[in-house]
């Protein structure tokens, strides 16, 4: 299993977890998972396009990951980051 840790503007999705475990090779991947187990949340953060939202940002064992074909395996950390924005 991976280790998810979910920014607070998700925390809706997942009933107030920071953290949470899911399976996938790749973000893509995780992000189908987590999308069947907490409908909706997929398109907080990718959008139509099949592309990252520009405030989202992951982080794979520590480290930036910019594409979805990121290739995961168990054991490890992703780090979803939600960039806070307004006026």
């Amino acid at each position: 299993m991976i280790r998810v840790s979910i920014p607070s503007p998700l925390f809706s999705y997942t009933g107030g977890q920071k953290q949470i475990e899911a399976a996938g090779e790749s973000l893509a991947v995780l992000l189908q998972t987590l999308e069947r187990r907490y409908p909706g949340m997929r398109h907080r953060i990718v959008d139509e396009q099949d592309c990252v939202r520009k405030h989202i940002r992951f982080f794979v064992n520590g480290e930036i990951a910019t594409r979805l074909d990121q290739a995961l395996r168990p054991g490890d950390e992703v780090m979803i980051v939600a960039a806070l924005s307004g006026g």
